[in-house]
């Protein structure tokens, strides 16, 4: 047992052979394979935070009347941790994560845990499992999946007393395993993702879960991923999936939805302030599902994409619903959606100047 940054360490008896290691991280996919250790601390009400330390992955043991299983009192997070090529590390923009993740506790009505021990528990798992961070080869990273949920065994309607805190990780290629393809969007008139006073702006696992109806809809209909528009009006465009939505204007606009019923994400903040080195402005504003239908068909929409933790930027090639069908631009990857792409990228594997003080190092 040994100690990082005042984290205690229980290190695996079993860790994963260098061989396996390489093996995997030569084509890691996403989400499929896992570092040997894991973040976990413990919250109970009168008592507080206890018990923050690294120890072997392992499974949960849950009571079956555990409130999460019930009333879903659960949240998390998603960042990476990635190498330059000193061989350094370092996440990017993690304060950015931790205080979102403080706003959806709070949602939650769940403890919230202080920004500065979110962020150096994430980094003391990535030292500790630092030999999974893959080289920047075909975009590689460290995902990292910070998460809490509710433990108290009781069946009654109320906030849990016991909560559990982690942090797994996962090493992960590009989210585009042939090249940068685009996506085309189904707007779905079934199924919302959010309203107004719900939980559309925090990142909690029913959000996900109510996104997976419309998700299965969209490859039916051909589509890659799904257009949420607000159900209030039928025509307020939300989010692509689990992601935020860019709108490039012929007149040099960046134009993406407004927060209040959508996840503020960090990637969405990060290109927004990166607008106007592309020659762009940005806005914040209500988009209308009749408005850019209109402008696709005009021309005045030359260009759209999602951005997002796990794909970066995923330029969006058409649109479709029920009734329509709309092609952004030429139809193909759009320039602007690329360079933007390319800069994130190169800020976050350390290619390009940090200018905005985005970057933290791990080790």
């Amino acid at each position: 047992m040994t100690a990082t940054q005042g984290i205690v360490v229980r290190w695996t008896a079993s860790p994963t052979a260098d061989a396996a290691r390489e093996a995997k991280l030569s084509s890691p996919g996403f989400g499929r394979y896992f570092t040997d250790h894991m973040i976990t601390a413990t919250w109970r009400t009168g008592r507080g935070w206890r018990d923050l330390a690294i120890g072997p992955l392992a499974p949960f043991s849950l009571q079956p009347a555990a409130l999460v299983l019930h009333y879903a009192q659960t949240i998390f997070e998603g960042l990476k941790a990635y190498r330059h090529d000193d061989d350094s590390v370092w996440l990017f923009r993690p304060d950015v994560n931790a205080r979102r993740f403080r706003t959806s506790a709070r949602r939650l009505a769940m403890p919230e845990l202080d920004e500065t021990t979110f962020v150096e528990s994430v980094a003391a798992l990535v030292r500790a499992d630092e030999p999974w961070v893959p080289q920047s080869t075909g975009e590689r990273t460290l995902y990292l999946r910070p998460f809490m949920f509710a433990t108290e065994p009781f069946l009654g309607y109320r906030p849990a007393t016991d909560f559990r805190y982690s942090v797994i990780a996962s090493p992960v290629g590009s989210f585009f395993a042939d090249g940068v393809q685009g996506a085309r969007l189904w707007v779905s008139d079934r199924f919302a993702r959010a309203g107004r006073g719900g939980t559309g702006a925090i990142k909690c696992g029913g959000n996900y879960a109510a996104g997976l109806a419309a998700q299965k809809e969209a490859e039916e209909q051909g589509c890659q991923q799904v257009l949420h528009v607000d159900p209030t009006d039928g025509d307020t465009v939300a989010e692509s999936g689990a992601a935020n939505l860019f709108v490039v204007t012929a007149d040099g606009l960046l134009v993406t939805p407004e927060l209040g019923t959508i996840l503020p994400g960090v990637t969405r903040d990060s290109v927004l302030a990166l607008a106007a080195e592309h020659g762009l402005t940005a806005v914040e504003r209500r988009v209308g599902l009749g408005e850019l239908r209109t402008g696709c068909d005009s021309g005045e929409v030359v260009e759209m994409f999602s951005v997002g933790t796990a794909a970066v930027v995923t330029p969006v090639l058409a649109i479709q619903g029920a009734d329509f069908s709309c092609r952004i631009g030429t139809g193909e990857p759009g320039e602007r959606s690329l360079h933007i792409r390319e800069h994130l990228l190169d800020i976050q594997y350390g290619r390009a100047a940090d200018r905005y003080g985005w970057l933290h190092r791990v080790c």
